[in-house]
């Protein structure tokens, strides 16, 4: 075979094989590692999911979108250096300067390793490294990249903001109205979320999982007991993934009814906020009275769910979605009618179906831009693999796409938790997990796209490596590229549009 011809995955294929299920992990050289990244440069079909590492290697997922395949590529790092995959695929940015936060790991060649999550106040830096050093330094000013142009001038919102949300710091360079260059600075409440979950049996580390961003409570719960399952060889019941699905379902209708509203009050129309709030508050009850918890955190556990529906829990959800299906006719009639509405989403915050490739952004930001990656459907999980969700792709890549992608996703989890709800299987709620050493990778779709976790076990079944990633991590980006060209007073409905997770990217 010629080097010409040499794919990504033909690279993992000569890795030395290591103990990962249920997707290959394959230990690369640093030649082979270098390899990697060239054959990366000259194939655009294979996105980049995540990157990240433990104390002396990294680790990065790769999927093929052409053959629909996921695999695994790790390199041991001597004396703290790795090459960069930033120069082939950007979506790398913020994991290389997340690895250097965290672990010390410096991306040799790297398009920006400034500061990411490390705010210089941190007692120590590198704090997952094997031998964190004392932080003695003064907290570093911020560094934003420049903008040159008469009449630039430059905005700062945050980190503080008015609404009861996360802190986050965007950096504006406007001229006149027109935004040239946005930045975010984010981690400004660094969690250590991968630090809190080691050495923790895996049902107590699961609990950190469930919190890393609580909107997304259900999907990334079951996408890290996924996890711990497969590096465990772990079947869970029948009934427990039924119940997983409908909580998962149900998370999804809740979301997208609340980022729907916002949208519409961030253009100053209140009343599809009001109703859509209503609708919500609603689903949320019935969440409740179904499982004990508004937002069901803490349900799913490694090895199945905890509790099962509740008496009554089945009705609640049935008369709390039988509201939303009445009116999700009126709101979506109401939504297209008014004139003044669609003039603010309409051809606002685009975002080329092009760039979302390259960043390989998942959800419904990669949905309204042509990428139709869906972890339902790409990598069918059960129940999934029956159900079979169906995927709505746009190509427009405006507010109004990521708008009307959630709406055709509220009307297809309608439909799938009616399924869920009707065919619930008998059978036990979980099983007990062994105590023994493995590895495993979860993925699963949560409302703004996929949830990928990976899990290595010691022999007594603790977390020795873990790494929960959002989908944010690769919409944060393309929110600063969906401004630019637009006006500052435009920016609230682009990211409302949007909806990254803070949380979702501090670990």
């Amino acid at each position: 075979m010629s080097a010409a011809t040499i794919t990504p995955f033909d690279i993992l294929a000569g890795g030395a094989a290591q103990p990962c299920r249920p997707y290959p992990r394959a230990l690369l050289s640093l030649p082979q590692w270098q390899a990697l990244v060239a054959a990366l440069s000259a194939a655009p079909e294979v996105a980049l999911l995540g990157l990240w590492a433990e104390s002396q290697t990294v680790h990065a997922a790769l999927w093929d979108e052409a053959a629909g395949r996921l695999g695994l590529a790790s390199l041991a790092v001597a004396e703290g250096r790795y090459p960069a995959l930033s120069p082939v695929r950007p979506g790398a940015v913020r994991f290389e300067r997340m690895i250097r936060d965290l672990w010390g790991l410096v991306a040799e060649g790297a398009s920006d390793l400034r500061p990411w999550l490390d705010h210089g106040r941190w007692p120590v830096t590198a704090p997952q490294a094997a031998r964190p050093a004392a932080n003695a330094l003064p907290p570093p000013q911020p560094e934003f990249l420049p903008v040159e142009g008469e009449g630039v001038h430059q905005i700062p919102v945050g980190p503080v903001h008015a609404g009861i949300i996360e802190p986050g710091h965007f950096r504006f360079h406007v001229q006149g109205e027109t935004v040239v260059r946005l930045e975010e600075r984010l981690g400004y409440l660094h969690k250590g979320v991968i630090g809190l979950m080691l050495d923790k049996p895996a049902r107590t580390a699961a609990r950190f999982a469930a919190r890393l961003s609580g909107d997304s409570t259900v999907a990334h719960g079951w996408a890290f007991a996924m996890a711990v399952e497969a590096a465990l060889e772990v079947a869970v019941p029948p009934r427990a993934v039924a119940l997983r699905a409908l909580m998962a379902e149900l998370e999804r209708i809740h979301n997208h009814l609340n980022d729907w509203g916002f949208v519409c009050n961030d253009a100053a129309f209140a009343w599809p906020h009001a109703r859509c709030g209503a609708l919500r508050e609603g689903v949320l009850r019935a969440c409740n009275a179904a499982f004990g918890h508004r937002l069901m955190m803490d349900r799913v556990i490694p090895g199945g769910v905890v509790l099962d529906l509740a008496p009554g829990g089945a009705s609640a959800i049935g008369a709390a979605l039988a509201a939303v299906r009445t009116e999700l006719p009126v709101l979506v009639r109401v939504y297209e009618s008014h004139a003044s509405l669609q003039d603010r989403v309409v051809g606002t915050g685009c975002v080329a179906p092009a760039l979302v490739a390259r960043f390989a952004a998942g959800g419904h930001v990669g949905r309204a831009a042509g990428r139709g990656f869906d972890a339902r459907t790409a990598l069918p999980y059960a129940p999934y693999d029956r159900l079979r969700p169906a995927v709505t792709v746009l190509h427009s890549g405006d507010v109004d796409a990521r708008v009307r992608i959630r709406i055709a996703e509220l009307e297809d989890s309608l439909r799938l938790v009616e399924t869920l709800l009707a065919e619930l299987p008998p059978g036990e709620l979980a099983v007990p997990l062994p105590q023994r050493a493995g590895e495993g990778v979860g993925m699963t779709e949560a409302f703004r796209g996929e949830c990928l976790h990976h899990v290595a076990l010691d022999d007594s079944g603790r977390i020795r490596a873990a790494f929960p990633r959002d989908a944010s991590w690769l919409q944060w980006p393309l929110l600063e590229a969906a401004i630019e060209g637009n006006i500052v007073a435009d920016f609230p409905l682009c990211n409302k549009s949007f909806n990254c997770s803070y949380s979702g990217v501090d670990l």
